[in-house]
């Protein structure tokens, strides 16, 4: 279907892509601010591993996460294709750090699979589905939620 709704009602929704190793995720583009070159920060101590540091965009200060090192995976040297997302999430700007970034996507309601239950190294409260479209599989994460959780404590939490 070519507008922006399906048959049923539901609304398309359009993901952000983007990679980490050989895997590719897709976050909300709604919750998306802007894409950057990765920049460097400053380091804050005692912050968890995850968290590179803090940049100031424009007058506010942001707050940077590693998403390799987030999620467990190798760690890689940051290169020409280095990106960081800026997120606006909860009402709080974040920026996070990934390999690359690839497009856009706009997936259906039928394109969009529960997630399977097996055991790996993302919390699964953290994905809101597999997408797919052709060849590709896409890891849906609910950003809101895995930026909002107690243990990032990176926004506030709802009360």
């Amino acid at each position: 279907m070519s507008d922006a709704t399906t048959a049923s009602g539901t609304p398309a929704a359009e993901f952000l892509t983007f990679a980490l190793g050989s895997e590719e995720y897709g976050v909300d583009i709604l919750k998306v601010q802007e894409i950057r070159g990765y920049d460097a920060v400053t380091r804050l101590p005692d912050a968890p591993d995850y968290i590179k540091g803090v940049i100031n965009l424009r007058g506010v200060i942001v707050p940077v996460v590693d998403m390799r090192v987030k999620f467990r995976l190798a760690r890689v040297d940051y290169g020409p294709t280095t990106v960081m997302i800026v997120l606006n999430v909860g009402g709080r700007v974040i920026g996070m750090v990934v390999d690359s970034v690839s497009d856009v996507m706009r997936l259906e309601p039928a394109q969009i699979r529960a997630v399977p239950d097996i055991g790996g190294a993302i919390d699964r409260q953290f994905i809101t589905g597999i997408g797919t479209l052709d060849e590709r599989m896409l890891i849906l994460l609910d950003i809101e939620r895995l930026m909002g959780s107690a243990e990032m404590g990176l926004v506030a939490q709802a009360a």
